[in-house]
């Protein structure tokens, strides 16, 4: 059985920036998921996927956060990372860390059904 937690949100000003960390843990070994994701949601909307990065740490940006955020992963530490810099207003929302079941993914990680296991979310919000 799959389990993510996330941490690291809270609030800061425009500009500002945050670390979110994602820990995963697997009783299972043979359930190793090999992409993992960041998606965001506000209340009422569709989770949006932010980033992805594979088992080779090939990564994938949604546009508005391209160059403001980096995805990486400590495989040592079972820990996924998301690296929130220059934080605008609209990148306020509750954000999940999800894990899939398979490695490589393609213009599908957007997709939140693609992944299997999903953490409970930490809020991250930005004032102007």
């Amino acid at each position: 059985q799959v389990q993510l937690a996330e941490s690291g949100g809270g609030s800061v000003q425009s500009g500002g920036s945050l670390r979110l960390s994602c820990a995963l843990s697997d009783s299972d070994s043979t359930n190793r998921p090999y992409c993992m994701a960041w998606f965001r949601q506000l209340p009422g909307k569709d989770r949006e996927g932010v980033a992805v990065i594979d088992s080779d740490n090939t990564t994938t940006y949604v546009a508005s956060v391209k160059g403001r955020f980096t995805i990486s992963q400590d495989n040592a530490k079972n820990t996924l990372y998301l690296q929130m810099n220059s934080l605008k207003p609209e990148d306020t929302a509750m954000y999940y860390c999800a894990a899939a079941t398979y490695d490589g993914y393609g213009d599908s990680w957007l997709n939140a059904d693609e992944y299997t296991y999903w953490g409970q979310g930490t809020q991250v919000t930005v004032s102007s």
